[in-house]
């Protein structure tokens, strides 16, 4: 790509990134996920049963026209949201709580319904296209409709992907291609609710923000997204709210105009400690390791490393409650 083209793509990206999207608070309530547990039966030594607990009291939702990003270190229940919602969670797993899709419980058989449909997942990695298999079929399997061959073109076109590229297989297409091309599978089912697992993380800067524009472009067309991500960076360039795990569970969700400065807007010790350890702020580590869900701890989850800890912090998980025009789980919120 020469330099001309890439300043054009570089001037597309920037205005679609900086363009307006609907105010989330005149939008559609579009997912609400409401005090979810996701655990899981394991087998010890003697076949005795346990059950093994991932996800505790998580809380989280999206509008329609809305980017809610998803942070948090490995292991905090991202991805198990993701697969919650979808309805592709493995057999040995427990749910409970609710999720709601445009005020209906989002049941097993609505799942199904809606899964690739209404309802779409654009996975981290390029793996998940079929090696074997020219990517335009893939995209045409995904739509329900005759002329399914005229709509992934018609797709293809809104990526700038060419006619020709869908006449290859993946291993043929470069980064950014593949990356559309899976953006383009994600909406080709007419989806009000996409699921972007870990869209950036190895990919060129260029990549990374023609993707994150895509992203914006879905929310400005009326699609609520859910970006789940270890970024914070990337989240701000494109999100309109936060919300950050920990152990499982959401600690604070917050708009991303109080991720600032010194991080005094933001309501949770975890966010800030997450915030000020960018290397942009502080590059402070945050001292101690998140809990396994084999040892977590019998109070808040962030006791052990929190430098607010008291000793009501050791005996009852807090609940999560409003403040500033966010959420958050902690007593010590002001």
């Amino acid at each position: 790509m020469n330099t001309k083209q890439n300043s054009k793509l570089s001037q597309s990206n920037a205005s679609t990134i900086n363009s307006s999207t609907a105010n989330s608070s005149n939008s559609e309530e579009l997912l609400v996920v409401k005090n979810l547990s996701v655990s899981f039966i394991q087998y010890a030594k003697g076949l005795k049963q346990l059950n093994l607990e991932v996800i505790c009291d998580l809380n989280v939702s999206v509008n329609s026209g809305e980017i809610v990003a998803i942070v948090g270190s490995s292991g905090s229940g991202k991805s198990l949201l993701a697969h919650a919602i979808l309805g592709i969670l493995p057999s040995n797993a427990k749910v409970t709580g609710t999720i709601r899709y445009q005020g209906q419980a989002l049941t097993t058989e609505r799942q199904k319904v809606f899964r690739g449909q209404e309802i779409s997942l654009i996975p981290q990695s390029v793996n998940y296209l079929d090696p074997l298999m020219k990517v335009g079929e893939q995209v045409q399997n995904t739509i329900r409709t005759k002329d399914a061959k005229q709509l992934q073109q018609q797709v293809f076109e809104r990526y700038h992907l060419s006619k020709e590229a869908g006449l290859l297989y993946p291993f043929q297409l470069s980064g950014g291609m593949a990356r559309r091309v899976l953006v383009a599978t994600a909406v080709s089912g007419g989806a009000k609710l996409i699921i972007a697992d870990e869209p950036t993380p190895g990919l060129h800067p260029e990549v990374v923000a023609e993707t994150l524009a895509h992203l914006k472009e879905l929310a400005n067309q009326g699609c609520g997204v859910m970006m789940i991500t270890h970024d914070i960076e990337a989240a701000m360039k494109i999100a309109d709210r936060i919300a950050v795990f920990y152990a499982g569970t959401t600690v604070e969700v917050a708009p991303i105009e109080d991720f600032k400065e010194r991080g005094e807007a933001l309501r949770h010790p975890y966010t800030r400690a997450l915030w000020m350890a960018l290397p942009e702020n502080d590059f402070k580590p945050i001292p101690g390791f998140q809990p396994t869900p084999t040892d977590l701890p019998p109070g808040c989850l962030f006791e052990p490393r929190c430098h607010l800890k008291t000793a009501e912090c050791q005996c009852k998980k807090p609940e999560m409650q409003d403040l500033r025009g966010g959420q958050v789980r902690c007593i010590h919120a002001t």
